[in-house]
């Protein structure tokens, strides 16, 4: 038997796996980059479940208060006080389309309030591992979207950051690839143009880095098997 007929027959176990997974790979990870050109991207969602509902939700950010952290200078989404009316709770979420994520994959995004902040506004991230858009029906319902992390939990009047900062959360505790979602949920109680907490605050830059699947692993490693294989058998034949 010939050394390229040996060296085949050793290489076809790796060489079957690899089409296996080139075959199977039809998960998609998780992977989004969103400079807010439109304040609400096409396939994301509005839900103002603030009580009373205000005039405003989400809405494209205002140059004239603050630029956006990159992109066009109103590139960025905002919301403000007038998401309620009076004195009320504000709940506005800004939900992002069903992905499949895996554990590691990194969400991150930039967000900052005016200059000379003396009104408490409060930001959330949350993650629904059930994807969709369902928040409940309330001011203070969550449907299926845990907290990831918060800006601003205990409403400190100074306690946003005035100048673009940036917000990162990692995903885990799933099981494997999943179906999910994200939200920004602006979040803050006795707000409204009557309230004591509430101004403004913008979102910019979101990203979620999506960490490589189980079998891209397994694809690299046999490609570094393949490589040595054959390498060995260019050797072989020299001598």
């Amino acid at each position: 038997m010939s050394i390229q007929m040996i060296s085949a027959r050793r290489l076809a176990p790796a060489l079957a796996a690899l089409g296996f997974l080139a075959g199977s790979s039809g998960v998609m990870a998780a992977a989004l980059s969103e400079g807010f050109e439109a304040a609400v991207p096409v396939g994301w969602t509005v839900k103002n479940l603030s009580t009373p509902v205000g005039v405003t939700s989400w809405f494209q950010g205002i140059s004239g208060v603050f630029i956006a952290q990159a992109g066009s200078a109103a590139s960025y989404a905002a919301a403000n006080f007038n998401n309620t009316a009076g004195t009320g709770t504000i709940s506005d979420w800004l939900i992002a389309p069903t992905l499949t994520f895996n554990n590691g994959d990194k969400i991150s995004f930039y967000t900052r309030t005016v200059d000379f902040a003396d009104l408490a506004d409060r930001l959330e991230l949350r993650f629904s591992n059930v994807g969709g858009t369902d928040v409940g029906a309330t001011a203070t319902s969550v449907g299926t979207f845990a907290l990831l992390l918060s800006v601003n939990p205990t409403l400190v009047p100074t306690g946003y950051p005035t100048a673009w900062t940036q917000y990162t959360s990692t995903i885990a505790g799933l099981s494997g690839p999943t179906s999910g979602a994200i939200a920004l949920r602006y979040f803050v109680t006795s707000g409204g143009p009557l309230g004591a907490n509430s101004n403004y605050i913008g979102v910019d830059t979101l990203t979620i880095t999506a960490v490589p699947e189980p079998s891209t692993y397994l694809l690299m490693g046999l490609g570094l098997g393949l490589g040595l294989g054959a390498a060995a058998l260019r050797r072989r034949q020299r001598v």
